[in-house]
């Protein structure tokens, strides 16, 4: 696989003639509209055999997905995390609504429907009281363990993707000791652990004590670590997971936790920024193709950070306020990616596949076989 950088001067001809490709493959292999000019600056995949590594390929859902988006992207799927179960302060279940329509999909495609199980609550957000009550209290742990048990057979899903937040540290025993509880209670239903992304052992601040890399890599089938969000809704301009970022948490990791459990976290978004940025004014969540589309709109030309291995941009809009966007390309994806085979770990997990980008998906079926688990009928 090639990625190029569009050229003044470019077009799909050209670039395909120089390729031996024709305006269609390409066109299919990037997902782009042929009657629209190209942006200086953005990137495009050149699709080439290649020898292929297996790889697991996670991606997260809500139920309100598109069934579009959906169907397109299950065929680059292992699994298919649908978002998510949460917990009541007794340690109840909170049903998720609409997400029968989602395992079926994924069965039929073959891919493996994975149940989220969070502590969000009523407000939207991880809630640390309600992983303090379960955590403290065995009745509670159990009554959730034997509610998951049946969810999990009636609704046909395959295992349990466990990502609770914002737990105080004096609780990270307790929490590692939780999943290995699950996994006991669940077999043969796998649980896989979803984790912050640390560089050390005892790295402070209430997002990271209490997961434990060693401790969960033990206990857990799979752990998915969330290696973006540098760039995020209410911080400063920057790239959503700079490569050396992703790099420095993932080298920490493959130390920690062993590679066949572990999968590398994907960010399929971007941020829209208004300047000055002003702490508590939040940046737009945006896709990468919304990204192109801006830039398109207000000519402005699509910049790549060497550094942090992402493509930015600046542009005015029609009030003439300032705006830096920052977003994830062909680019971007075949670096990370190029770590992923570097460090020879299981696999990637995506958050998330709510906007369709095809050439994220031409990347990974172009360097990697994507592996399918057997499900039980």
């Amino acid at each position: 696989m090639r990625v190029v950088t569009i050229q003044p001067g470019d077009s799909l001809y050209k670039i395909g003639k120089a390729y031996g490709l024709s305006v269609d493959q390409l066109v299919e292999a990037n997902g782009i509209d042929p009657n629209k000019y190209l942006v200086i600056g953005d990137s495009l995949v050149i699709p080439s055999p290649e020898e292929k590594m297996p790889l697991e390929v996670n991606g997260y859902a809500y139920p309100f997905i598109d069934r579009e988006v959906l169907r397109k992207t299950l065929p680059y799927l292992t699994y298919l995390s649908i978002f998510s179960y949460g917990v009541t302060d007794e340690g109840g279940l909170v049903p998720l609504r609409d997400d029968e329509p989602l395992i079926a999909m994924a069965r039929s495609a073959g891919v493996a429907p994975m149940l989220v199980l969070t502590t969000v609550d009523e407000s939207g957000g991880f809630n640390s009281q309600r992983s303090v009550n379960l955590l403290e209290n065995a009745d509670r742990r159990q009554r959730l363990a034997d509610e998951l048990k049946k969810v999990l057979e009636e609704k046909g899903y395959y295992g349990v993707d466990v990502d609770m937040e914002y737990i105080p540290g004096r609780l990270r025993e307790d929490y590692t000791a939780l999943v290995e509880f699950l996994k006991k209670e669940l077999a043969p239903h796998p649980v896989f652990i979803a984790l912050a992304p640390k560089t050390r052992r005892d790295q402070p601040g209430l997002l990271y004590e209490a997961h434990d890399y060693a401790g969960m890599g033990a206990a857990a089938d799979r752990t998915l670590i969330m290696t973006y969000e540098w760039g995020y809704t209410y911080g400063p301009p920057m790239a959503v997971a700079p490569l050396p970022n992703v790099a420095q948490v993932m080298n920490f990791a493959v130390g920690e936790i062993p590679r066949e459990k572990l999968l590398m976290g994907l960010p399929n978004y971007g941020y829209d920024w208004t300047l000055p940025y002003e702490q508590g004014r939040p940046a737009r969540s945006i896709g990468n193709y919304e990204a192109v589309a801006i830039a398109r709109k207000y000519g402005a030309e699509i910049q790549f950070d060497e550094t942090a291995q992402s493509p930015w941009f600046r542009y005015y809009d029609a009030r003439r306020q300032q705006h830096e966007v920052w977003f994830e390309d062909a680019r971007s994806y075949q670096a990370k990616l190029g770590l992923v085979k570097e460090l020879g770990i299981k696999g990637v997990s995506i958050w998330n596949i709510m906007r369709w980008f095809r050439p994220l998906y031409t990347l990974l079926d172009g360097y990697f076989d994507i592996i399918k688990v057997p499900q039980p009928r």
